[in-house]
């Protein structure tokens, strides 16, 4: 299965919810958005959120600074 992440194409070997493809990416428990297919997806929603192939995700993590 293969998905486009922040514009690049990615291959999952298998189907994930959004939660599963964050912490796949290590960014679980991290403040993160996530855009599927230009639609924001709730955090409530991460869980029960399945991708499929061919969507398109941008996953932003916010970045602390001072």
């Amino acid at each position: 299965m293969h998905i486009q992440l922040n514009g690049e194409t990615y291959a999952l070997s298998g189907p994930l919810s959004v939660a599963g493809l964050l912490e796949h990416l290590q960014l679980a428990g991290r403040r993160v958005a996530v855009e599927l297919n230009f639609e924001i997806v709730p955090r409530s929603q991460y869980e029960t959120t399945h991708l499929k192939d061919g969507d398109a995700l941008e996953v932003v993590h916010a970045i602390g600074g001072g």
